[in-house]
């Protein structure tokens, strides 16, 4: 095989798919940055689902309040139980990315 491998390959792909998801939706960057983190909750995603979303997440400019205002917006949909795991897996990931630049 004459390409070179990525040592990376499924992070690559996650970041083409977040790439072509920016590129086909009618959102802006940053509501599409809210609505995924409202579909994280919704599903109850891990940690490491919302750690591969933090530098997106930041990059376009969303803040604390913004992640708190959509917990808030989809906690009567998704339950209480739903939003408080989210709020301890973000600390989690908020972890993990800390100890990954440190």
């Amino acid at each position: 095989m004459t390409e070179l491998q990525s040592e990376t390959p499924v992070l690559d792909l996650l970041a083409s798919m977040t790439a072509d998801s920016l590129a086909a939706s009618s959102l802006d960057s940053e509501e599409l940055m809210l609505v995924r983190i409202a579909a994280l909750v919704a599903v109850d995603a891990p940690a490491v689902s919302y750690a591969t979303n933090l530098e997106a997440i930041a990059s376009v400019g969303i803040d604390v309040e913004r992640v708190r205002g959509v917990l808030a917006a989809v906690a009567p949909i998704v339950g209480t139980a739903r939003v408080a795991s989210a709020i301890g897996k973000i600390a989690e990931a908020l972890d993990v990315a800390l100890e990954e630049v440190s």
